[in-house]
């Protein structure tokens, strides 16, 4: 009997040893998440013009996933989200120069009218042209004239200040690349 009620005391000691002492009760804190460079980011956003009519938005849809450092969105919108945390929200202006640019007067371009299809031949007109990499981009008629046609090739949202309202959803580690293998001797 002295054997148990021993061996019980001892597993009661022992059970508070390993429940109440704070040594072994301390848990590491957990390192929050902060978005940094290599961070995969993912965002919900609300694009706004500087009049504040929403331009694009994901609510509601698949996030925007992006690598944080590596210029996959505008800088201006990037160095506000550095340091944030899943669940942050923010309301961002950005300046053009952070964003699209400024209008490059140089990004106009005029060509023979009969180029232009018909239902193109009005100022504000978006137009699909192909650039000299194969690749399509958006240009908009800035003016008509007797025999040619202005075209705009700045981005649509150049010399526009944008306001985003962002939402943090998630934000993953940056992926650690695997060993190489060492070379083999001969």
């Amino acid at each position: 009997m002295k054997i148990k009620l021993w061996t019980l005391i001892l597993s009661t000691a022992l059970i508070e040893i390993l429940f109440l002492s704070p040594q072994a009760s301390a848990q590491k804190p957990k390192e929050e998440s902060v978005v940094k460079d290599g961070s995969v980011v993912s965002l919900e956003y609300t694009l706004s013009d500087e009049k504040g009519k929403p331009l694009e938005s994901n609510k509601g849809k698949e996030p925007l996933k992006y690598i944080h450092g590596q210029k996959q969105i505008i800088p201006g919108l990037e160095k506000e989200l550095s340091g944030m945390k899943v669940g942050g929200e923010k309301h961002v202006q950005v300046k053009p120069e952070e964003a699209y640019g400024v209008v490059n007067p140089k990004a106009f371009q005029e060509v023979p009218k009969e180029k232009i299809p018909p239902d193109g031949l009005k100022v504000g007109a978006t137009l699909m042209a192909k650039s000299p990499q194969g690749q399509s981009q958006p240009v908009r008629v800035a003016e008509i004239k007797e025999k040619t046609v202005v075209l705009d090739l700045n981005h649509p949202l150049a010399g526009k200040t944008l306001t985003f309202d962002v939402k943090v959803l998630d934000i993953q580690s940056p992926q650690s690349t695997p060993p190489q293998p060492a070379p083999q001797a001969k």
